[in-house]
């Protein structure tokens, strides 16, 4: 079992806030990470229909129940509990609540409406290479078809069978719950697009041409993945430096091992010759980026540059300053890695922190430039 960073922060916030609530995408660790950062707190799952029967029957006497704390698992299945425990907790500020679920859109929804203001947010994303620790420190190719879910490390469970899974239950529970999709065949075909585009430019128009769907329809359904935690955008820099930016969007998934699985990889020996190794590659790092925050419970502040002379993979603000980062999936350096960098900086000035390459060589230094480790990076 391995330990969890955002343990830390649901420890810290339980002491001010009345209810947390654990999102981020199925199979991510949730209800786990829960039980171990309040082992003392009951546990219901809302799942089981007479669990949920029992406590719909009379919902702020079982809540009242449990003064020393309460986890409450896939607490959507009952969406009248949201109004009850608003009233709860507004009359008896020492009771503590944690809500969970493997349905995050329905879970955020019933918080929205009922909850806001009265809940800490955290989101839990799929391992990161520092909760790994020494398992982390295989051969690069195999860490990435391997992925980041915890069934596929703690339960040593193939990578194949849990990201079939993942998908097959994802599409038929998740998605339903969210949008009506008739044609669940073509929303796979979607998934499998999206991965072969993975690290480039989210084009709408152009994935919905290769469907033969309305544009509209492909962004609905960008958004359903936003949404549980499956792929996110990575919104360009903006800033006013004299130079025409782009304003689309990239795409790039939470997890590489369900990349590797919707690409038909099926070993870690062909993924090192697939021609997207490198975009899977970066897929990793920036996702081990927003781990990082998330795990802190901090908001996501990376996004990436381009122009049309130049592209730099992240800039990540820091009060109102940057630190840039070039993504090489190579072992050794070569002076080509530092054009982009050069660039920025002569952009930005003063504005710039730090120049950084993440690669799968050693950390050193070149000039003013980092070379970071891809496994250090959340050190940095």
């Amino acid at each position: 079992m391995y330990s969890r960073e955002l343990q830390n922060k649901l420890l810290e916030l339980s002491k001010h806030w009345s209810i947390i609530s654990v999102t981020g995408p199925r199979q991510s660790g949730k209800t786990t990470l829960c039980k171990m950062a309040f082992p003392d707190y009951e546990y219901v799952n809302l799942e089981r229909a007479t669990t949920r029967a029992l406590v719909e029957h009379d919902i702020e006497g079982f809540l009242l129940q449990y003064p020393n704390g309460l986890i409450i698992d896939e607490a959507q299945n009952l969406p009248e509990l949201f109004s009850v425990l608003q009233v709860v907790v507004d009359e008896n500020k020492s009771l503590r609540y944690v809500l969970s679920g493997s349905s995050d859109f329905l879970l955020m929804q019933n918080i929205s409406q009922s909850l806001a203001g009265r809940v800490a947010v955290m989101r839990l994303l799929p391992l990161s290479l520092s909760e790994l620790g020494n398992d982390a420190d295989i051969d690069v190719n195999e860490l990435m078809w391997r992925g980041f879910y915890p069934a596929v490390w703690g339960d040593k469970k193939d990578p194949h069978t849990v990201y079939d899974s993942y998908v097959a239950t994802y599409i038929q529970k998740d998605v339903r719950q969210i949008v009506n999709i008739k044609d669940l065949s073509l929303f796979r075909r979607f998934l499998t697009i999206l991965a072969s585009r993975v690290g480039t430019e989210f084009v709408a128009s152009s994935i919905a041409t290769e469907l033969a769907v309305d544009y509209k329809t492909i962004q609905s359904w960008m958004s359903i993945l936003e949404t549980s935690y499956t792929a996110f955008l990575l919104h360009p820099f903006y800033r006013n430096i004299g130079k025409r930016l782009t304003k689309t969007p990239k795409v790039y998934f939470y997890d590489i091992g369900l990349v590797c699985y919707l690409l038909g990889i099926e070993t870690a020996q062909q993924l090192a010759n697939h021609p997207l190794r490198g975009a899977i590659f970066e897929n990793m790092v920036v996702c081990d980026m927003l781990k990082t925050r998330y795990n802190q419970g901090l908001e996501k502040n990376i996004l990436f540059y381009r122009d049309k002379s130049r592209e730099v993979d992240i800039l990540q603000e820091e009060a109102g300053k940057i630190h840039a980062y070039e993504i090489k999936s190579a072992e050794r350096f070569h002076p080509d890695f530092l054009n982009s960098l050069d660039y920025i900086k002569s952009l930005l000035k003063d504005d710039l922190l730090s120049m950084n390459i993440v690669y799968t060589g050693l950390d050193k230094s070149v000039g003013d430039t980092h070379l970071i480790n891809y496994q250090h990076i959340a050190r940095k």
